[in-house]
This record gives C-alpha cells, structure tokens and sequence, in this order.
C-alpha cells in the first residue's frame, strides 16, 4: 500500500498541498494515519515530495522532531505557498484535490 500512497502524493504538483485524508480516501482500505505512516519511512531515494501533504485542517503536522516542522514549512514557502496569521494554509488556494 505505501508504493500506491507515493504514487498518489508524486502526482501534488509544485505549488499545492494535499491532506493525509485525502490521500488515503484514494485507497481502498488505507487511512490518514496509514500515508502518515508511509512518508514518513518513505526513503530518500524515491524522492517523494512528502513536503506537500499536510493535515485536514492545513497545518503542517507536529512530530517529535521540531527540525522537520520547520524544514517542511521552508520547503512549502519556497514553493510560492503562504501561511496565514494561524499557520494555516488554505486549500482553496492552495489544494491539489
């Protein structure tokens, strides 16, 4: 199942964002957590740009390692996307799906 998540998350293109959620309604029987899971164990080399995907409510997910917040959000600024007053990033603009 995590070969198909990263084919799904390799087809966000520069510039967009998709939810977890949304991902793993693309796969039968797959959940958020499930693409959470993936990308996070995805390794280096398939070069997926896992940067793009975030939660339902558009915020970069906490994880215990604070540099990875950090290096997503520089990632994702890089790309042109922009984080409201709440660190949100809004779908409408921004959303792949």
């Amino acid at each position: 199942m995590y070969e198909q998540i990263y084919e799904i998350v390799k087809q966000i293109p520069y510039g967009h964002v998709a939810s977890y959620g949304q991902i793993s309604t693309r796969i039968n029987g797959c959940t958020p957590r499930l693409v959470g899971y993936a990308l996070s164990s995805c390794p280096d080399e398939y070069d997926i740009p896992w940067h793009r995907v975030i939660n339902y409510e558009g915020k970069i997910s906490i994880r215990r390692n604070r540099s990875g917040e950090i290096t997503q959000r520089e990632m994702l600024e890089s790309e042109g996307i922009k984080f409201d007053i709440k660190d949100l990033i809004s779908f409408e603009i921004y959303g792949f799906f």
